[in-house]
């Protein structure tokens, strides 16, 4: 396996309810964990993007402004032959990053969503109105206009090969659009009986039938804690850093994968850079 890495910063609050994950990939850029890191030849720091401090405009407008670069960016790094590596910022960053895979893929992929979450929220039935919270809502064609259609018309990926992996807190009007679109959902709960292997091999082989490949978008909050501090919106227990790395290794050494995003690195709230030095082990299981 032969894999050039591009790192793409997506620096952006604006969905989230704290905001300080903004300052998630400015501040992995400056860490002892990217310094390392960046020793590998097969690694670099590309661009990192910033949405628009226009005041006259929304949160919405400023988020879907920020995607369609990040779309942008990410063709243009797989027009160059480079892996793409996302890194957040709050989750709605996802709707920009996806639909640059599914435009440079020329249709829709498959997607595994590791996250404690669903984010399968609209604005009619978010109970918060947090945009972080509607992402893959969007990548599914539902939801605020100006965050659809950024790459392909219609969705940017395929609900028949699109998992939701890890989550454990989430409302049931997001339940419910998942399972009425068919996306299987892979719960914590489920994984804890059914064993993270197991429940995983599902995963990959949903995802592996993508025609045009998969992506792998991590939110960090579907780690436990303790493993993982360093994010706006934790939850009590979730998944093994250990057996997220080795997923993520399998996944690697396969075929299909076409990017990876790693999203919500809250720095303000990193103890002792657990986890900066977590990402940086994440990004090593995809190298050559």
């Amino acid at each position: 396996m032969k894999r050039s890495l591009r790192i793409i910063g997506a620096a952006s609050g604006l969905g989230a309810q704290d905001a300080g994950c903004e300052d998630g990939p400015v501040a992995f850029h400056h860490s002892q964990s990217w310094h390392e890191l960046a020793r590998h030849p097969d690694v670099e720091w590309g661009r990192t993007l910033f949405a628009s401090d226009n005041p006259r405009h929304s949160p919405a407008m400023r988020i879907a402004g920020l995607c369609r670069q990040l779309s942008d960016e990410v063709v243009q790094t797989l027009k160059a032959g480079q892996f793409p590596v996302v890194l957040g910022g709050d989750h709605s960053v996802a709707a920009g990053t996806w639909s640059g895979v599914a435009r440079q893929a020329g249709a829709p992929i498959g997607l595994i969503w590791i996250d404690a979450h669903l984010d399968s929220h609209t604005l009619e039935t978010s109970y918060s109105g947090a945009i972080h919270g509607m992402p893959l809502a969007f990548l599914l064609g539902r939801g605020d206009k100006r965050l659809l259609q950024l790459g392909l018309t219609g969705g940017q990926v395929i609900p028949a090969h699109t998992v939701v992996f890890g989550a454990r807190s989430f409302e049931p009007e997001e339940a419910a659009f998942l399972a009425s679109m068919r996306v299987r959902v892979i719960g914590q709960p489920e994984i804890e009986q059914r064993g993270f292997q197991t429940a995983f091999d599902e995963a990959m082989a949903i995802v592996a039938g993508a025609p045009m490949g998969f992506g792998v978008s991590l939110d960090l909050d579907a780690l436990d804690p303790a493993t993982a501090p360093g994010v706006g919106s934790p939850e009590p227990h979730g998944l093994s850093a250990t057996e997220v790395l080795n997923g993520l290794h399998r996944l690697a050494r396969g075929t299909g994968l076409r990017c990876l995003e790693i999203v919500e690195y809250n720095p303000d709230r990193d103890r002792h850079g657990l986890t900066a030095r977590l990402i940086g082990a994440l990004i090593e299981e995809i190298l050559p």
